[in-house]
């Protein structure tokens, strides 16, 4: 999650006290398109992956919103994109996600670290769009087929986040949890929910510089799925790993931050199950683009704002499109 920050060790904004509010974890957004049960993981990436995603370093409250466009995504592989009980062909898709991001960082330290925890709510809005279909019997169905799909999306919560400071360095780890609460339907192309459970173990770490300004962030997890019962698919676990690299500057008594995010996605192990019928089907992506951030202190509020854009540059049995991350938060 994304918070604090910048404290009294960061660059520009060094004032005592001072701390950053975003709370910016590997959100629940189902919004992306990768391989798995319906084509979609729970995981997207530039979630997290910049200094504002670190955990808090003071206890105290944090409320962020989180919108995500996932935009003019394709995918063309000729064997298509396994939708439930059918098989997508030619799919184009774009999708909406805003998550609003609740959490709090406990007074008492343990083991010399602070102690957190989560919760995040998302809505979600999807609309898809395949030339063809295949069905459970393996008869083709030509035609353009369009779905779309409106609703709150699958919860995601940290009951467990635990992070160090050390100067100008901050790492922490977490795990957070994907519930299936969203609606999902086997016989649809568009769901907002997932029909399984993500268990997802992670680690971050950045180090921002209090005399350079200069940043460095790495973000990496792994999620463990659960079967899908309805769809009987076992989505393979995934590995994603994000990191940015970026200058700070002061700008208008506040601190300006521009750098690259870059991403990668890989499923380590196949899909399985009956509803399986393109095999294993093992996504890879990865991508990198521009983002900006800004920290400004508005009385007893500290605020941040974050935008990036992210095209995926290599898609393997995944949709291929582009990642615009908005990101607004506050700590009081």
């Amino acid at each position: 999650m994304q918070h604090k920050s910048i404290d009294e060790h960061a660059p520009v904004i060094m004032k005592p006290k001072f701390l950053v509010a975003l709370t910016a974890c590997a959100v629940s957004l189902i919004a992306n398109l990768h391989a798995e049960q319906g084509g979609t993981g729970h995981y997207t990436s530039g979630g997290t992956a910049s200094f504002i995603d670190a955990l808090p370093d003071q206890p105290g409250f944090a409320a962020e919103n989180l919108f995500l466009c996932y935009a003019d995504a394709n995918a063309h592989a000729a064997k298509g994109l396994p939708f439930g009980d059918r098989i997508a062909l030619h799919v184009n898709a774009n999708a909406y996600a805003d998550t609003v991001v609740l959490t709090y960082t406990l007074k008492p330290q343990v083991l010399g670290g602070h102690f957190a925890f989560a919760v995040a709510p998302s809505f979600v809005s999807m609309d898809i769009k395949a030339t063809g279909t295949i069905d459970l019997h393996g008869v083709a169905h030509s035609g353009t087929v369009k779905d779309s799909a409106h609703g709150f999306g699958d919860l995601e919560f940290w009951p467990l986040m635990l992070g160090w400071t050390n100067g100008d360095f901050k790492y922490d780890v977490r795990c957070a949890v994907y519930a299936p609460s969203g609606e999902y339907d086997a016989s649809q192309l568009a769901n907002v929910g997932q029909g399984y459970w993500t268990f997802e173990p992670a680690v971050t770490f950045s180090w921002l510089s209090s005399k350079l300004g200069t940043e460095v962030s790495v973000f990496a997890g792994l999620d463990f799925n659960t079967e899908n019962t309805d769809a009987h698919y076992q989505s393979g676990d995934i590995f994603h790993l994000d990191t940015t690299v970026a200058q700070h500057l002061p700008l208008l008594g506040g601190d300006i931050g521009a750098g690259a995010n870059a991403f990668y996605y890989r499923q380590i192990n196949g899909d399985s199950g009956s509803g399986a019928r393109l095999g294993d089907f093992k996504a890879e992506s990865y991508g990198i683009g521009p983002v900006l951030s800004y920290i400004h202190k508005i009385g007893r509020l500290s605020f941040v704002g974050e935008a990036k854009w992210l095209p995926q540059l290599h898609a393997d049995n995944t949709t291929k499109g582009n990642y615009i991350w908005v990101k607004l938060g506050l700590l009081f």
